[in-house]
C-alpha cells in the first residue's frame, strides 16, 4: 500500500489531469522515469566532484543576502 502526503496526492491529481492521463499512469511513468534515468557524463563529473575533495577548496557562498550570494559566486 503507498499512502502520499494528501498534498502531494492532489497535485499529482492535478497533473494528471493536465495532461489527460490517469494518476495511476501518470505516477507509474513519473517513477519509470525515475528509476530509469541515467545521468549524463557532466552530471556524473560533477556527482564524482562532490564526493570526492575537489569542491572543498572552493570558497563557501555566502546566502545571507542576494547581493552576498551573487559576490561569492562572481556574478
Amino acid at each position: 500500500m503507498f499512502r502520499p502526503d494528501i498534498d502531494l496526492l492532489d497535485r499529482l491529481k492535478e497533473l494528471a489531469k493536465n495532461e489527460h492521463r490517469s494518476l495511476n499512469n501518470y505516477v507509474e511513468c513519473v517513477l519509470l522515469d525515475v528509476a530509469y534515468r541515467k545521468p549524463n557524463a557532466e552530471t556524473i563529473a560533477a556527482i564524482n566532484d562532490a564526493r570526492s575533495e575537489v569542491l572543498r577548496d572552493t570558497p563557501p557562498i555566502d546566502t545571507s543576502n542576494v547581493d552576498a550570494m551573487l559576490k561569492s559566486m562572481g556574478i
